[in-house]
């Protein structure tokens, strides 16, 4: 006999919210706890999922901030060029934001660009200027020392300058922060961020202490970045790290600093797939795995983990184990032995 269902229609959630525009969906991620990816099980382990902002990152909150309050006091108008040094998630947010409001925007980016973070800002209507020769072995040196070219090329082009731009981390401890606090107000004992420019570490940390919570906040860098008084070196994970030290960056001190491996990124990434079914960017992979390497210390504590962005962004390069071997030379039995995973049967 077939059984069939009863829907309870009352205990439905309410209809969801109608959004202005699509840059208003921008904030409020959801946290989802972590049951099975930490090795004990008396870690409280909650992510904060910026992967559901619209342009599917965290970068989406200071793209919006930035644009908006440059148009607010007048710096940037309708009709206007913005131009902005990426390698993906910024680019993406930025183009999403300029064509909400009537702009034009530039991305220049490099040969480490993903071909997929590429695509995604030129369907947004982007345009891509791609400096193909480092300065002094530095492409980051190269796209700012473009980026300065096209500005002084014509008057109505505006560089919002992500590295420095104080509306970057103003937008995280407007929003990040204040949406997991609100959530666990006055009980997160850690907080886990990755960090490029600093802008959430150093929104999230400062909004903590004006609101007088103890939460201690980790920064979790790549190894052969410059923050932190850090050595530059190679680095094939974006998103994390930084080739020279922003703006943002300089003075800025956290309550530990936690360095991962690219190789460490990727385990952390396949981890979370396996254990929890999350697929998670390079760089939350890389959180994931400083949260691991901490458990013991973290026992009976609740935790907060910001993942920045989607695996789906990862596809070509961490999710590739041909890539994985070439890039980075681990094999595919390497990565899962690192995971702490078994491998598949034959």
């Amino acid at each position: 006999m077939n059984v069939r269902t009863r829907l309870d229609f009352t205990k439905f959630t309410p209809a969801p919210r109608i959004a202005d525009n699509i840059l208003d969906l921008v904030g409020q991620t959801p946290m989802v706890r972590l049951h099975r990816y930490l090795d004990v099980a008396d870690v409280n382990l909650l992510a904060k999922v910026e992967a559901l902002n619209p342009g599917g990152s965290a970068k989406d909150r200071p793209a919006r901030h930035m644009i908006e309050r440059a148009l607010e006091n007048g710096r940037l108008s309708p009709g206007d060029t913005v131009v902005e040094s990426s390698s993906g998630n910024m680019g993406i947010g930025l183009a999403q934001a300029c064509a909400v409001h009537g702009l034009k925007f530039i991305c220049v980016v490099d040969p480490n660009a993903q071909a997929q973070n590429v695509a995604i800002i030129r369907a947004l209507g982007g345009q891509i200027d791609l400096v193909e020769t480092a300065l002094n072995g530095d492409f980051l040196a190269a796209r700012l020392e473009r980026v300065s070219q096209l500005l002084r090329e014509a008057p109505d082009r505006f560089w919002p300058n992500q590295y420095a731009n104080l509306d970057n981390p103003a937008s995280h401890q407007a929003g990040t922060i204040a949406e997991i606090d609100q959530a666990l107000p006055g009980k997160i004992d850690y907080l886990f961020v990755a960090c490029s420019s600093t802008g959430t570490a150093r929104g999230c940390r400062d909004y903590l202490h004006k609101a007088g919570r103890h939460t201690k906040v980790i920064a979790v860098d790549a190894q052969g970045s410059t923050l932190f008084d850090g050595t530059a070196g190679p680095r094939k994970i974006s998103g994390m790290g930084a080739g020279r030290l922003p703006d943002l960056a300089k003075g800025q001190r956290f309550d530990d600093v936690i360095r991962v491996p690219d190789i460490a990124c990727v385990a952390g990434c396949r981890r979370a797939v396996a254990r929890e079914g999350f697929l998670v960017g390079g760089s939350g992979g890389g959180v994931l795995e400083a949260v691991r390497a901490m458990q013991d210390t973290l026992r009976g504590k609740t935790v907060v983990a910001i993942i920045h962005d989607s695996g789906s962004r990862y596809l070509g390069t961490v999710f590739d184990s041909d890539w994985v071997e070439r890039e980075l030379g681990v094999s595919e039995p390497q990565v899962l032995a690192l995971a702490g995973l078994d491998a598949p049967a034959a």
